[in-house]
């Protein structure tokens, strides 16, 4: 099941970072069961990676959100 992007930015960072573990797990399972061709859904592929997308871009905004704000108070302090 997919997640919402709305979903994915309420959940903390550590929170996030796990989701991230899950769905490389399940990536890794999913890519033995496409070479051995006992792969069912083959759009769940798709579906997991770019989840896994979603969920690095939203903790990169974060990244970059903090950095801003630190280098932004820092300017002003000077």
């Amino acid at each position: 099941m997919a997640t919402k992007t709305a979903d994915l930015r309420a959940k903390s960072d550590d929170q996030l970072r796990e989701r991230v573990i899950e769905l490389k797990k399940e990536q890794f399972n999913l890519r033995f069961q496409r070479a051995s061709g006992q792969l069912e859904n083959t759009a769940r592929v798709r579906t997991v990676r770019r989840e896994i997308a979603t969920i690095k871009t939203i903790l990169g905004q974060r990244v970059r959100a903090a950095g801003a704000t630190k280098s932004g108070s820092a300017a002003t302090a000077a």
